[in-house]
C-alpha cells in the first residue's frame, strides 16, 4: 500500500532526482508573463525573472517553475513562439547559474521539449497530457520529472469530484504509460481552482487521502486560488496567509510538493506540519515498543 510519508525518489532529467515523502518541498511560481492572476507583468522579462527565481530559492524552495502563459481563467493564449521567447532565457541563465531543480510550465511537447534541452528537469502540464498527448514522450525521452495535473475546464465533470479526477488522471497516466514514462518519473496535481468552485476545493481537501489510491506522490497547487480568497475574503494579493493554512493542511494529508508564490510563509508552514508529523511518528513508534 503506498505510503505518502515514505521515501519516493522522484527521478528527473540530466541525471537529477528528488526524495518526496518525509518532508515537504517548496515550487517556487515564476510567470514570465504580462497577465496572470496575481503576478503577471512583474517578472516579465528574463532579468526580472531570474532574479526572482534566485530570490525563492534563496527563501527555501527546491524547484522553481518557469510558465510563459497565463493559465487564469480567459487569458488570452500565446503562440508556441511567444511563450518559447518568454521562457527558454530564463531556463538557460538558471541552469547556467544555480543547480536548483528547474520546471517548465508547459502543456506544449515542443517547448518542453527545448525546455529540457535548455536545462529544465521537469515538465509540468496543465492539461494532464490531453492537450498535447505528445508532451508524455518528450518526457520519456528526456527522462523528466512529470507533473501531471487534473482540470476540470473544457469537458463534461463527473459529480463526484473525486470520481473525476480518477477519470481524468486515469486517461492521463494511460497517456504516460503508453508514452514510455517511468512511474518513478510522475507527480499527480489535483488541479484546485481549475474549473471547481469552493464547495468542491473544500471537498477535495477533505478528501484527498482518497487520491492516494493512485499510488503516486500529489502536488499541491493551490496558492492565491479563489476558494481561498472565499473562504478568507481576501484579494489575490493577501492570500498567502490562507494559502500557507491550505498548505499545512496537505502537508498533514499527505501532499508531497506546494507550488506557491510566497515562498517564505510557505515554508514556514511546511516547518510546522513537519515537525508536528515528525512527532507524531515518534509517538507512533513508542506505542509500537510499548
Amino acid at each position: 500500500m503506498f505510503s505518502p510519508f515514505e521515501p519516493f525518489r522522484w527521478a528527473l532529467a540530466h541525471g537529477r532526482s528528488l526524495e518526496l515523502g518525509p518532508r515537504g518541498i517548496l515550487m517556487a511560481i515564476v510567470n514570465v508573463t504580462p497577465d496572470s492572476f496575481s503576478d503577471g507583468g512583474r517578472f516579465d522579462s528574463a532579468d526580472k525573472a531570474v532574479a526572482q527565481a534566485m530570490l525563492c530559492l534563496e527563501e527555501g524552495a527546491e524547484i522553481v517553475d518557469i510558465g510563459g502563459e497565463s493559465t487564469r481563467p480567459g487569458a488570452a493564449s500565446v503562440s508556441a513562439a511567444q511563450e518559447q521567447d518568454r521562457i527558454l532565457p530564463v531556463l538557460e541563465a538558471l541552469a547556467a547559474t544555480t543547480d536548483a531543480i528547474i520546471s517548465v510550465d508547459t502543456y506544449r511537447a515542443e517547448t518542453a521539449r527545448l525546455a529540457v534541452a535548455a536545462g529544465a528537469h521537469i515538465v509540468n502540464d496543465v492539461h494532464g497530457l490531453q492537450r498535447e498527448p505528445d508532451i508524455a514522450g518528450v518526457a520519456a525521452a528526456t527522462g523528466a520529472g512529470l507533473c501531471i495535473m487534473h482540470t476540470g475546464r473544457d469537458r463534461q465533470k463527473q459529480p463526484d469530484v473525486v470520481g473525476d479526477q480518477y477519470l481524468f488522471l486515469g486517461r492521463s497516466l494511460e497517456i504516460a504509460r503508453e508514452a514510455g514514462v517511468a512511474r518513478d518519473a510522475m507527480v499527480l496535481d489535483p488541479g484546485f481552482g481549475f474549473a471547481k468552485d469552493t464547495e468542491e476545493n473544500l471537498e477535495l481537501m477533505a478528501r484527498f487521502g482518497e487520491l492516494f489510491g493512485f499510488e503516486l506522490p500529489i502536488l499541491a497547487g493551490t496558492s492565491r486560488k479563489r476558494f481561498v480568497g472565499a473562504v478568507t475574503g481576501r484579494e489575490a494579493e493577501g492570500r498567502d496567509a490562507g494559502t500557507a493554512a491550505t498548505t499545512a493542511l496537505l502537508r498533514a494529508a499527505g501532499a508531497a510538493v506546494f507550488r506557491v508564490h510566497d515562498v517564505a510563509i510557505n515554508r514556514d508552514a511546511l516547518a510546522m506540519a513537519d515537525a508536528m508529523l515528525d512527532a507524531r511518528r515518534k509517538v507512533t513508534a513508542r506505542e509500537a515498543r510499548a
